[in-house]
C-alpha cells in the first residue's frame, strides 16, 4: 500500500489479527471492533499514516474476498433468487446513486451534479461481510442470507461501472445516456463471459493435476487471473470488461463443481480460503478505521460540511428502505407469473432487516480514493464517503443484532435441512452397502460386518439428529467417544516421538490420518 513500508504493514496485519482474536473470544463483531480500534489508533501521536491505495485494494484485496465468498455461495440458490438479487445489485445501486447524487448536489451547492453523482456511485454498494456474519450467527433465514450474499457479489460491478460513467461526466467527457447503457451491458456481459472461460479452464486443469496442494495453489491464482484478464488482459485491443463479475462467475462455477473433486482438495481449499478471509477482512476493516485522521486533515471541518455529510448519510440509508418495500411486493401484484413462479413474499420484518443491513465497506473508500484530482469537490466526496462507510458500519452493524432479535425470526430452515439430509443419507447408506456387496471378494467376514455397521451408523445418525436435541444421541456419543480415543492415540505417538522411538516423518503421517478421521467426525 502506498504510505506503508514492510514493518508497518506487518504490524498492521498482526494488530488486526490480535483484535480479531479478542473480538471473537468476547463474541463481538470483529469487523465493527476493528473499525472502532482503527479510529482510536489513527489519532495516537506517532502512528504512521496508512494511506489507502485504490488500485492495490481493487486488484489484491477485493478479488480474493469475492472469489472466496463465491466459492461458498450456492449457485442454485442465487439462480433461484436472481430477480430479487438483480433488483438489489443493479436497480438499488443505480437508485442510490441517483438519490445520493441529487441530495449531495442540494446540500453542497458548489458541487456540480456530475460530481455529486460520483459520490452517489461511490457510496452505492453495500459490503455484506459484517451483515452476513451477524445474520448467520443469529439464524437469519436462508433466503435473506442468499439475497445479502448475492447482492454483495454483484453490486460492486454495477457501482464501479456507474462510477466510471459519473467520473467521465464530471471530468467533462460525458457519454450519451444510450452509450452509457450500452457500456454497462457490454462490460457486464464481457465480465460474465471471461468468468465462465476461466472457471471452465480451471476445472479442466484441476482434473489433471490430481493433487490437493497443487490444485489449491492454482486456486489462489484464479481470482487475480480472472480480474486482470477482464480488466487489463484485452486492453491492447481496446477491450475492458468487469473484473469483479469475472471473479464472481469463476468462483460460482468452480464452487458449484467442487463436490466432484477430491476430498483432499476440498479440505485444503477450505483451510486456505478461511485463513485468507480472516487475514484480508481484518486488514480492510482496520484500514477503514485508520483513514479517519488522514481524511479529516484534508478538509476544513465546519458546520456546513458536517451537516451536508449527515444528509448524505441519511439519504444513503433511506434510499435502501424506499427501494426495498415497493420492489418486494409491487411486482407480485402487477405480474401474476412472478407470484406463481416464486415462493410467498418475504415477511415484512425480513424486508426491514435486509433494508437495515446496508453497511458500506472498503470498496466505497477505494473508489473514493480513485477519484481523479480534476474532479470538482474531490475532498468533499472523499470525506462524505468516509462518514457513510464508518457510520453505517458502527450504527447499523451494532443495532442489526438487536433488530433481528426484536423481530424474532422463527425460520425452519434447520429442521428442513435435517429432514432432507436424513432422507438422502438413508439412500446413501443403502447405496454404500449395495456397492460393498458388489465389490466383496474373499474379504474376511469381520471386515464386511464392520463396513456394514459403519454405513448403518451414518444412515441412522441424521435421523437421530431430528430427535430431542437436549439428549445426546447415539451418533453424538459415538463421535464424542471416538474423538477421545483419537486424542489418546495422538498422545501416544507424540510421546513415542519425544522418546526417539519414531521419527517426525512417521508422526506427521499418522497425525494426518488421525486428523482426517476427526475432521470426518466433526460437524459444523
Amino acid at each position: 500500500m502506498s504510505g506503508m513500508v514492510g514493518p508497518e504493514l506487518l504490524l498492521l496485519l498482526l494488530g488486526a489479527l490480535v483484535v480479531t482474536s479478542i473480538a471473537r473470544r468476547l463474541n463481538w463483531s470483529a469487523p465493527l471492533v476493528l473499525v472502532a480500534v482503527g479510529l482510536v489508533v489513527s489519532f495516537i501521536p506517532g502512528v504512521p499514516e496508512f494511506a489507502l491505495d485504490p488500485h492495490l485494494i481493487l486488484v489484491l484485496v477485493l478479488p480474493p474476498l469475492l472469489y472466496s465468498a463465491a466459492l461458498d455461495s450456492s449457485y442454485l440458490n442465487i439462480r433461484a433468487n436472481m430477480r430479487a438479487i438483480g433488483l438489489l445489485a443493479v436497480g438499488l445501486v443505480l437508485f442510490t446513486t441517483l438519490v445520493v447524487g441529487v441530495t449531495a448536489h442540494l446540500v453542497f451547492p458548489d458541487l456540480p451534479l456530475a460530481a455529486a453523482l460520483v459520490l452517489g456511485a461511490v457510496v452505492a454498494p453495500p459490503d455484506a461481510v459484517a451483515a452476513v456474519a451477524i445474520g448467520r450467527k443469529l439464524g437469519l433465514q436462508r433466503r435473506a442470507m442468499t439475497l445479502l450474499v448475492g447482492e454483495s457479489l454483484i453490486n460492486d460491478a454495477t457501482a464501479l461501472t456507474a462510477f466510471k460513467v459519473a467520473v467521465a461526466a464530471a471530468a467533462g467527457t460525458a457519454m450519451h445516456p444510450v452509450a452509457s447503457i450500452w457500456m454497462f451491458l457490454y462490460i457486464t456481459a464481457g465480465g460474465i463471459a471471461v468468468g465462465l472461460v476461466v472457471g471452465v479452464l480451471v476445472r479442466f486443469l484441476r482434473k489433471r493435476l490430481c493433487e490437493g496442494v497443487l490444485e489449491s495453489a492454482l486456486g489462489l491464482l484464479v481470482p487475480f487471473g480472472a480480474y486482470l484478464l477482464a480488466e487489463e488482459g484485452l486492453h491492447a485491443f481496446g477491450i475492458q470488461f468487469s473484473g469483479v463479475l469475472a471473479v464472481v462467475v469463476a468462483g460460482l462455477y468452480v464452487g458449484h463443481h467442487s463436490p466432484r473433486g477430491t476430498y483432499s482438495t476440498r479440505l485444503q481449499d477450505a483451510a486456505v480460503w478461511r485463513s485468507a478471509d480472516v487475514l484480508l477482512e481484518a486488514f480492510v476493516f482496520a484500514l477503514i478505521g485508520l483513514q479517519v485522521s488522514t481524511i479529516i486533515r484534508n478538509v476544513e471541518l465546519d458546520a456546513g460540511l458536517l451537516l451536508g455529510a449527515a444528509a448524505v448519510l441519511l439519504a444513503t440509508i433511506l434510499a435502501r428502505f424506499v427501494w426495498m418495500y415497493p420492489v418486494t411486493y409491487v411486482p407480485r401484484i402487477l405480474f401474476p407469473k412472478i407470484k406463481e413462479r416464486e415462493d410467498r413474499p418475504p415477511h415484512l420484518g425480513q424486508v426491514t432487516v435486509i433494508s437495515w443491513a446496508g453497511m458500506r465497506g472498503v470498496v466505497t473508500l477505494a473508489a473514493a480514493a480513485a477519484i481523479p484530482e480534476d474532479v470538482p469537490g474531490r475532498d468533499i466526496i472523499l470525506f462524505c464517503a468516509f462518514i457513510v462507510t464508518v457510520s453505517t458500519l458502527l450504527l447499523q452493524g451494532t443495532t442489526l443484532p438487536w433488530l433481528i432479535n426484536k423481530i424474532g425470526f422463527e425460520g425452519d430452515d434447520a429442521r428442513k435441512d435435517a429432514l432432507a439430509e436424513a432422507q438422502v443419507q438413508h439412500r446413501a447408506a443403502q447405496a454404500a452397502v449395495s456397492r460393498l456387496d458388489e465389490e466383496i471378494e474373499d474379504v474376511p467376514e469381520h471386515v464386511r460386518d464392520q463396513l456394514r455397521s459403519l454405513a448403518e451408523h451414518r444412515g441412522n445418525a441424521a435421523w437421530e439428529r431430528l430427535g430431542r436435541q437436549e439428549e445426546e444421541s447415539p451418533a453424538a456419543a459415538y463421535r464424542r467417544l471416538r474423538r477421545v480415543m483419537l486424542s489418546a492415540e495422538r498422545d501416544e505417538f507424540i510421546k513415542a516421538r519425544d522418546k526417539g522411538e519414531i521419527d517426525d516423518e512417521v508422526l506427521f503421517r499418522v497425525l494426518r490420518e488421525l486428523d482426517l478421521e476427526e475432521a470426518a467426525l466433526s460437524r459444523e
